[in-house]
């Protein structure tokens, strides 16, 4: 089996109500958009082995939902960090880069993360009036994203979003 160049992990559980914005954002994705360079894998959370699904990949992203967020969704470039998420069974994709650094003894590929604003997660909850128009929006960057799977192009965008 060939390895695609792009990875997207959308993590969260449809259970929590906004939590599911992750793999919302993935069946956006899957749905609509052109996948043949791209490998979508959601869960629950991350975990120490998903390090090893960054292999031999040029792009990485990843997508959750969010409370800390003042706006629809935010988009920045990561950097590999150990952080205390590191010995938890629910890591941050920091700390996932880093596990994949430890391990490989090299930079782990271009990786950016895409949090969408989230308003409650409560288990057994729909997703919330707030985050159907966040995501909707983050869906539209998304589409925008894409078109050009470059780190250079997403490296703009993060800088973009974030001047």
């Amino acid at each position: 089996m060939m390895i695609k160049p792009v990875l997207i992990f959308g993590y969260g559980n449809l259970s929590r109500g906004d939590d599911a914005l992750g793999p919302l954002a993935l069946a956006y994705i899957e749905n609509t958009l052109d996948v043949r360079d791209i490998e979508l894998i959601t869960d629950f959370q991350l975990q120490i082995e998903h390090a090893l699904d960054l292999e031999h990949r040029t792009l990485v992203l990843f997508i959750d939902a969010s409370v800390a967020r003042q706006q629809a969704f935010e988009f920045t470039a990561l950097t590999a960090a150990r952080d205390s998420s590191y010995s938890t069974h629910a890591m941050s994709p920091a700390a996932v880069l880093d596990v994949y650094q430890s391990i490989k003894k090299h930079a782990p590929p271009p990786s950016f993360l895409l949090s969408i604003k989230a308003e409650k997660m409560e288990l057994g909850e729909g997703l919330s009036t707030q985050a159907e128009s966040h995501l909707s929006a983050a869906c539209a960057f998304l589409a925008q994203l894409l078109r050009q799977p470059t780190a250079d192009e997403w490296q703009a965008h993060a800088a973009m979003r974030n001047a």
